[in-house]
């Protein structure tokens, strides 16, 4: 049986009850992990009450404001996990943001700032946190993080984030290099299409969505419960064996060729 009890399990990106990091929060809760939940912070604290009331069911220990584009926070973040837990065991990065502007049109067309946006929060900000989490897995660890399918094949309305999902796939393989001596396994899921907050800047995601629906083997697309499912495994001892890999949870449609 999937047991997390006694991991401590630090999950950012949740946005509301939409957010497959929620659906990976509450299944790292349910498999008996100690959670820390971080949120974007605002100027009028809204993400941070809404959050904040969204994962009270689940009881975490820490509730941290960490916007990844700030150095200060993302250190501040860490300190507090080594100053209350001690070690953490398990990082989850559901973070990734372009303009909607660069996510349709001609992609010759990306802005210079756009680009810069997008990898850095989408890419970069996978090797930053893994860069700060690596001291803290004292006992090993698993880190996961979220791509699609745009990062390997051409997506309509994904654009920019196609290149920000590949560079992010080939960090989790140089990630995964770097920290596998220290027992530290680092791995993607590629979810098929979700309707979330994120999604919802792509244009077309309900016609993806129905197409998905009616190409992929199952006749479905996945939800947000199952991949947290795919996340507790590649969290837990039963995946213990695999590292540097994306693990497609997309009801089949990945495999299909028309």
């Amino acid at each position: 049986m999937l047991n997390l009890t006694g991991k401590n399990a630090l999950v950012t990106g949740i946005a509301n009850n939409r957010s497959i990091a929620w659906g990976i929060a509450q299944q790292l809760h349910k498999a008996g992990a100690n959670l820390g939940i971080t949120y974007l912070p605002d100027d009028r604290g809204r993400m941070e009450t809404k959050v904040a009331e969204l994962v009270e069911p689940l009881k975490p220990s820490l509730f941290l404001p960490c916007n990844v584009q700030n150095d200060e926070q993302i250190k501040s973040t860490f300190e507090t996990v080594r100053e209350k837990w001690e070690k953490l065991d398990l990082l989850i990065h559901c973070l990734a943001f372009a303009s909607k502007d660069d996510l349709s049109g001609d992609f010759s067309q990306t802005s210079r700032s756009g680009f810069n946006t997008a990898l850095d929060i989408s890419t970069y900000s996978l090797i930053q946190l893994a860069g700060a989490a690596k001291p803290l897995m004292t006992q090993g660890g698993s880190i996961v993080t979220l791509t699609y399918l745009g990062g390997v094949k051409v997506v309509p309305n994904y654009n920019v984030m196609g290149i920000a999902k590949a560079g992010l796939e080939m960090s989790v393989r140089y990630l995964a290099a770097e920290l596998g001596p220290q027992n530290i396994r680092v791995n993607a899921i590629s979810a098929g299409p979700i309707r979330t907050l994120a999604s919802s800047a792509v244009g077309g995601i309900l016609d993806m969505i129905h197409h998905v629906e009616q190409i992929a083997p199952l006749r479905r697309t996945v939800t947000q419960l199952e991949v947290g499912n795919a996340a507790a495994f590649l969290c837990s001892d039963l995946s213990s064996g695999i590292t540097g890999q994306v693990l497609y949870v997309d009801a089949g449609y990945e495999i299909m060729g028309m």
